[in-house]
């Protein structure tokens, strides 16, 4: 487990937030990201609640914004090292953000990136 501040660990998913092309990031729309403190369940380091990009039709339009939380208490207690955490931070925005670009879990592990 790594102590780690909730203001730098918002640092760290600024940073994963940095490191993804901008023309990748630009065509993020309507979606919130947010650290929170503790999963609803166990073991879950990231959540995507929302509408994926590749579902939305004509009719989208009034909807509350796509929402992403990464879950700052549980990928702490997951690394070991302060090294580690970048890395999980990276990989979980990474995951939660294709999330929102339609890409499924399975296609996640396909990738490499579950």
């Amino acid at each position: 487990m790594v102590e780690l501040s909730r203001r730098r660990f918002e640092e760290l998913v600024g940073d994963a937030l940095d490191s993804i092309p901008a023309d990748l990031t630009g065509l993020m729309d309507n979606v919130v990201i947010t650290v929170a403190e503790d999963p609803p369940e166990p073991g879950l380091l990231g959540l995507y609640e929302g509408i994926p990009l590749t579902e939305r039709g004509d009719g989208y339009a009034g909807v509350l914004p796509d929402q992403i939380f990464i879950y700052w208490r549980e990928i702490c207690a997951i690394c070991e090292t302060p090294d580690d955490v970048v890395e999980e931070v990276r990989i979980t925005v990474v995951h939660e953000i294709a999330h929102h670009f339609g890409i499924s879990d399975d296609r996640l592990h396909e990738l490499g990136w579950s």
